[in-house]
């Protein structure tokens, strides 16, 4: 039988003079009683995965994998995102490190083109173990992401970032219908802003050429730790998994790499206004 492990960021934590505690995941501190059960030997077992030596020692370790403290290995190690095929678009410069950090979780990663995406925008080949994820070094032009946003229609989920001067925004992940999409954040922003003329204006290419900041190296790595952290959380499984980062916008200052979030919710139909004299005589 497979021996029980250690979760991942759990530990045993042996304490001069005093009882030994376990640390979770979470950082708590909590009280071991292990009984008659030896300390050394339930060390052994569940850090080196040596055979329980006796029934106190796996009686302890069990109670390590009731609370969720220990688990068993599958039979197949692999990433969180084993499995999940990742399409990449857009600027190398995010790209790549989006590819190296996606790959090392276990996705598997390709490159595409927004004849592919449309393909899939329309359901042919859509698949719920694929991510389309979008990364422009530029605002992204007005109806470039439209077909896109039909993705999660019809079950393939939907990532995008663009760069707006000195700022990279990170869009929620689109999964579901009803998630939000590109067209929904560019509503929300408008609506947040007493500049929404200009904001559409500059959206639309009414600017001065596009001078930078362009993303460094620290950057883009960043900005690809963020989208990598989106796509775990779309693979966790169960149901409504990865809900934050389908509900969440951030903001990246390119000039020091702070980070700002910022809630942002779809944006419901609603009915066109009546056109002039369409109403009762």
């Amino acid at each position: 039988m497979t021996s029980s492990r250690l979760a991942p960021g759990a530990g045993i934590v042996t304490v001069p003079g005093g009882r030994p505690a376990v640390r979770t995941a979470e950082g708590e501190f909590l009280h071991l009683d292990t009984g008659t059960a030896d300390l050394a030997a339930l060390t052994r077992h569940l850090v080196a995965g040596e055979a329980a030596s006796d029934a106190e020692v796996a009686r302890v370790a069990a109670a390590f994998e009731r609370e969720g403290h220990a688990v068993r290995p599958g039979p197949e190690e692999g990433g969180p995102l084993t499995g999940r095929t990742v399409l990449l678009l857009g600027d190398a410069r995010l790209t790549g490190p989006l590819a190296r950090y996606a790959a090392a979780e276990g996705a598997r990663t390709r490159h595409a083109t927004p004849e592919h995406v449309g393909r899939l925008a329309d359901g042919e080949g859509a698949d719920a173990s694929t991510v389309v994820v979008w990364c422009l070094d530029e605002p992204a032009p007005p109806a470039l992401w439209d077909a896109a946003d039909r993705l999660p229609a019809h079950g393939t989920a939907w990532l995008r970032c663009h760069r707006e001067g000195a700022h990279l925004w990170t869009e929620p992940l689109a999964a579901a219908p009803g998630d939000v999409t590109s067209a929904h954040v560019r509503l929300r922003r408008l609506a947040a802003t007493s500049a929404h003329r200009q904001l559409a204006a500059y959206w639309a290419g009414h600017r001065t050429p596009d001078n930078g900041p362009h993303p460094g190296e620290a950057a883009a790595a960043l900005v690809a730790a963020l989208l990598t952290a989106d796509l775990l959380a779309w693979a966790a499984p169960g149901p409504g998994s990865g809900l934050p980062a389908r509900r969440r916008l951030r903001r990246v200052d390119l000039r020091d790499l702070t980070v700002t979030e910022h809630p942002v919710l779809p944006v419901p139909p609603v009915a066109p206004l009546p056109g002039r004299g369409s109403g009762p005589a």
